[in-house]
């Protein structure tokens, strides 16, 4: 899988498709993902949104740092990510149970 192209393409047409159940969710996410490949995503699923921008303007209720290798586990495996939370291997700053939205996020709204 080629993550920028999931942040920067696919995503944003997912976005652009269902913006009503996008902003259900209700929350600002920032995604950094180390390694090669990976990048700084801020994703605003909040009512003013919802927008996806590179960077990270430092407003999100909730922070993700996952490694590119552990991210491209976790997208064909998205029952690992307990594992990886509790193995230190995804990180979550901010509100954690938002991180357990990832999967309607990622998975296509």
């Amino acid at each position: 899988m080629d993550i920028q192209k999931l942040f920067n393409e696919d995503l944003p047409t997912r976005l652009a498709a269902n913006p009503d159940a996008a902003r259900r969710i209700g929350a600002k996410y920032q995604f950094n993902i180390t390694g090669e490949g990976g990048g700084q995503w801020f994703l605003d699923l909040s009512r003013t949104g919802p927008t996806i921008e590179a960077g990270n303007p430092g407003k999100a209720d909730c922070s993700i740092t996952i490694s590119a290798a552990d991210f491209q586990q976790l997208q064909q495996n998205p029952n690992s990510g307990m594992q990886m939370y509790f193995s230190g291997r995804l990180r979550v700053a901010g509100d954690e149970m938002l991180a357990m939205r990832l999967q309607d996020i990622l998975r296509g709204l």
